[in-house]
């Protein structure tokens, strides 16, 4: 597929090809369900080193949804952009490049070739944050690369840790580790867990270890702030369940979720701060993503109830947060501008935008049929369960801290009256700029209202993956 955007070099390919390689994806994720015999490892070497399973079988599910719908809306939103069609070619393979590193991860056998794709995480998105060339953006994706290439050292430091306390037996397969956790040194997991989920938790935009998240997701273009959003983060989140699980075979998973509780608070605690603050609406967006990885790292850390209830979110927070980000494209297009103050009755100037902004703020809202009010529903009630009654004003003060602010800017941008000065240019935007985000929110108000049984059984067998007690 590369090589083809290489020798043909036209715009529309360049499109196709990522939208072609969506479906694949999609198509692929769709077979592995409903034809488990096809998922079966091939024999040899590629067999031994990638596999399907329950855990990861669900978020390549997940990332095929956000990646079909970033795809299709890239058709029509790059066409608005008049760059090379060198620049064109090297987003394009970028792009792909990114959700190719981001499947190697997710299907990787081994420790340590899941922390290389996700290495290649950063290098394949670096050149997509930077596509519009301007300051901010090689600001923002200088920071990117520093601040994830030091979370991925840290990463590497606690794989050698990890392999210290293993001793004689230095297979980083993940069947290895877990057959024999109960014999890995507590005192060296302990340490490597540490370092292993800070520098994880780097490319999950945990806090406080969060900060080139707001600058990278604000300077890329839409599609690719919707995929860094609701694909990479929650492949990072991913890697950080599988040594859960291992903390957890290794009788040290009290240890794992306290940790995990610790970095989901701050993470709420940080866009309460900043969120009545933000002069611009993409950076909002980055904050929420930012909240919504803190409450998946803090529901795990309640044990299996919580587990489903942080599988479950994601998928809410997946579509939802991607309708978003493309939303956000449409009214960046429109007014030729990302400060809040700037941007005032959508409605009036596009109909189908503000709605879809709207409706989408709605979902991320947890309110009502949102898949997110289920997921929060069941996040008390695993709060409940486990006594742990001081989460209650912690975990949903703070949410509602964040999304006060959210909504007033919303309502604001949505429903406002325009100044008399403001001038947005009415920009033309095709079927491709508004489909992905009624289907996927459409979809998450349908699964709010009824969830589908094939999803059910999904997230059930990939919360029993992780393990937790």
């Amino acid at each position: 597929m590369v090589l083809l955007v290489i020798l043909i070099s036209r715009k529309w390919f360049s499109s196709f090809a990522v939208a072609s390689y969506s479906f694949l994806c999609l198509g692929c994720s769709a077979i592995i369900y409903f034809m488990p015999q096809a998922a079966a490892a091939p024999a040899g070497l590629i067999g031994q080193f990638f596999q399907f399973d329950a855990l990861n079988s669900y978020f390549f599910f997940v990332m095929s949804i956000v990646f079909a719908a970033s795809a299709v809306y890239n058709t029509g939103y790059i066409s608005k952009s008049d760059r090379r069609q060198s620049e064109y070619n090297y987003y394009s393979i970028g792009m792909i490049a990114f959700v190719f590193s981001m499947t190697g991860a997710l299907l990787s056998t081994s420790l340590g070739l899941s922390w290389v794709f996700v290495e290649a995480t950063t290098l394949s998105s670096a050149y997509l944050i930077y596509f519009s060339r301007s300051k901010h953006a090689l600001e923002a994706v200088w920071k990117y690369v520093f601040i994830c290439s030091i979370g991925i050292s840290l990463a590497f430091v606690g794989i050698v840790l990890l392999l210290i306390g293993c001793g004689s037996r230095n297979s980083l397969l993940f069947k290895d580790l877990f057959a024999n956790a109960l014999n890995i040194s507590p005192f060296w997991l302990k340490i490597s867990f540490v370092f292993y989920f800070v520098g994880i938790g780097t490319k999950m935009g945990l806090a406080p270890v969060h900060s080139w998240l707001p600058d990278a997701h604000s300077e890329a273009p839409s599609p690719i702030s919707a995929m860094l959003s609701a694909a990479m983060l929650n492949t990072a989140f991913f890697m950080i369940m599988k040594m859960f699980s291992l903390m957890e075979l290794a009788d040290l998973g009290v240890y794992a979720r306290t940790l995990m509780l610790i970095m989901g608070l701050l993470s709420l605690f940080v866009p309460a701060v900043f969120i009545l603050i933000i002069k611009d609406y993409k950076r909002m967006l980055a904050y929420s993503s930012i909240e919504n990885m803190g409450i998946m790292a803090a529901a795990v850390s309640l044990g299996s109830a919580g587990i489903f209830a942080a599988l479950l979110h994601l998928l809410g927070h997946s579509m939802i947060k991607t309708s978003l980000f493309l939303t956000a494209g449409n009214v960046q297009k429109l007014f030729r501008t990302k400060a809040i103050g700037k941007v005032s009755g959508i409605i009036k100037v596009d109909r189908l935008t503000g709605w879809l902004l709207v409706l989408s703020f709605i979902g991320i809202a947890g309110l009502p049929p949102s898949p997110l009010f289920l997921s929060e529903l069941l996040l008390l009630k695993a709060i409940l369960a486990e006594k742990a009654y001081i989460l209650i004003p912690l975990v949903f003060g703070l949410l509602t801290i964040v999304l006060f602010g959210m909504g007033s800017i919303i309502v604001n941008m949505a429903f406002g009256q325009r100044p008399v000065t403001l001038k947005e240019e009415k920009v033309p935007l095709g079927i491709s700029m508004y489909l992905p985000q009624i289907i996927l929110v459409l979809c998450a108000f349908i699964a709010g209202i009824y969830f589908p049984g094939f999803l059910l059984n999904m997230i059930s067998s990939a919360a029993a993956a992780i393990g937790g007690k």
